[in-house]
């Protein structure tokens, strides 16, 4: 997915560059209003991240020119101005979320991870995306080019939350208390359990190419979007 970052903070630019890009994104930076319009017009980026301080114009005056133009993405502005006016003329323009500098990055990238499932469930009628993979929440069907593989509801919610993770490693902890911490009686290792039975189901997507579920020794699990390291 492209991103279009607007700021003209070179070294916030240069971070949010570096992790996005670390998170599977392909970054754009840009510094000006004129150039975030162009860029925009040019590209069709999937979200934008807007300074609201630009150094020829306004990123309200941004966001609103590209809702004008039909823009339809997730737009997040990024701004130290954290008054409740400020907050809401920001979302008033259009914006769909607000974060205020200084901001946690983790906390950046699961907000914009959140509206662009948002966007993208909405779009293809309950379907969630990882690269050529394809989760069809409504049938619980995993779709990789001709393959198609039926899941349980668990294994279904544990493929969405990979899913809207890719290449980043969940630990065993978070994902329990995501998927099992509501339920009395589970153990930790269920999900170990249930990261085997999605290996298997997905074990055809694998040999094809497709993206495998990877264990990250001391980290957790993660969605390899590259298919490329081994399931062990």
């Amino acid at each position: 997915m492209n991103i279009l970052v607007v700021e003209d903070d070179a070294d916030i630019g240069a971070m949010l560059s570096r992790g996005l890009s670390a998170e599977g994104f392909d970054v754009t930076v840009v510094g000006r209003a004129d150039e975030a319009l162009d860029t925009a017009r040019q590209y069709n980026p999937c979200a934008v991240l807007l300074d609201i301080m630009l150094p020829d114009g306004s990123g309200i005056e941004v966001c609103r020119a590209l809702r004008d133009a039909g823009h339809s993405g997730p737009i997040l502005f990024l701004s130290a101005k954290d008054d409740v006016r400020d907050r809401a003329e920001g979302l008033g323009a259009g914006a769909d979320d607000y974060v205020v500098k200084p901001f946690a990055f983790g906390e950046l990238v699961a907000r914009l991870r959140a509206h662009l499932l948002h966007r993208l469930g909405d779009a293809h009628a309950g379907r969630l995306l990882a690269g050529r993979l394809v989760l069809d929440l409504p049938t619980r069907t995993v779709l990789f080019g001709d393959i198609h593989v039926r899941l349980t509801e668990r294994e279904a919610e544990l493929l969405a939350l990979l899913m809207a993770n890719p290449n980043r490693p969940l630990p065993r902890g978070e994902i329990f208390d995501r998927l099992w911490a509501s339920q009395g009686g589970a153990s930790l290792n269920v999900v170990d359990v249930y990261v085997g039975y999605l290996r298997t189901k997905l074990a055809p997507v694998g040999r094809a190419g497709g993206p495998q579920v990877a264990t990250v020794r001391g980290r957790g699990f993660m969605l390899d979007l590259a298919g490329a390291g081994p399931a062990h």
